[in-house]
């Protein structure tokens, strides 16, 4: 479904992209996984809050934003972004590497939301944290339709069954909230997830896939 997306202007008027990161524990030499980047409102800032040490993983569908960020990161000559062009539902970004895995007002968008957290479930570390900030399940001129929102009721219960614990559902701004979790550990997958991040996920290498 097609709708106004806001430029990086109009959403700077009520949304603040470098508070929202800081807010959800973003912090140096971390790696952050922005799914459905798209040209970058988060990505670019969540690269000058990790810094050299740290690394971002952006991967969106659509090739135009990409290619749009691709020009941003290197006119901005930030080295510690890749860029993925591909469906979040296809495939993790890597395996059990990041410190925090986000979407940033775009989980409804996706063909298959749930195969997008399961995806997200296999990226994040052990110790990780999912970030989803979207829209309020509110009649507004802002965002997208009504109709396609995610109450937060509905998109909390997509995460918790792909195995993560809700630990805060809070308002974000006068549009969004945003709902923090963690993986639970309580399964034999969750063991295997964290030994495998031991053997090939140290601090500056990454086992991309795709």
């Amino acid at each position: 479904m097609h709708y106004h997306r806001h430029s990086e202007e109009e959403r700077r008027k009520w949304q603040t992209p470098e508070t929202i990161l800081s807010d959800i524990g973003l912090k140096p030499d971390m790696t952050f996984a922005d799914i459905g980047c798209g040209r970058g409102f988060f990505t670019i800032p969540a690269a000058k809050i990790v810094g050299e040490n740290g690394r971002v993983l952006a991967m969106d569908v659509d090739e135009e934003s990409i290619g749009l960020l691709n020009e941003r990161v290197k006119k901005e000559d930030l080295r510690n972004i890749h860029t993925i062009t591909g469906k979040a539902e296809d495939k993790p970004t890597c395996n059990c590497c990041a410190d925090i895995v986000f979407f940033g007002q775009c989980l409804h968008d996706f063909e298959d939301p749930a195969k997008v957290i399961n995806n997200a479930r296999k990226t994040i570390k052990p110790s990780g944290l999912l970030a989803n900030l979207d829209w309020k399940k509110e009649k507004m001129e802002n965002g997208p339709p009504f109709e396609i929102r995610f109450s937060e009721e509905h998109a909390s219960s997509l995460i918790k069954e792909a195995g993560f614990e809700v630990s805060q559902i809070k308002g974000s701004g006068p549009y969004h909230y945003i709902i923090l979790a963690k993986p639970t550990h309580n399964d034999a997958d969750s063991c295997d997830l964290g030994r495998a991040c031991e053997r090939v996920c140290p601090t500056k290498a990454f086992n991309f896939i795709g």
